[in-house]
């Protein structure tokens, strides 16, 4: 999977690190939701449309104002 898109919530400590990720094959679409940095826990759903992943991880990053986008 390659990653499309990619949020961070700007908590640089371990227990507040949140990013969320839209993936893709190609085929296939996924949200990834990781709590804690690369070494937390995560969560993915599967979508069935770029259109739906990005609805998802709007609706996991909330309405907290801190989420940047990073580069690929």
């Amino acid at each position: 999977m390659i990653v499309e898109e990619h949020w961070w919530n700007g908590d640089r400590t371990t227990r507040g690190r949140r990013d969320v990720y839209i993936r893709t094959d190609g085929r296939q679409w996924q949200v990834q939701a990781q709590i804690g940095g690369a070494t937390g826990r995560s969560k993915i759903q599967d979508c069935p449309s770029r259109g739906a992943a990005t609805i998802l991880a709007g609706a996991w990053r909330g309405s907290g104002t801190g989420w940047r986008e990073l580069p690929r």
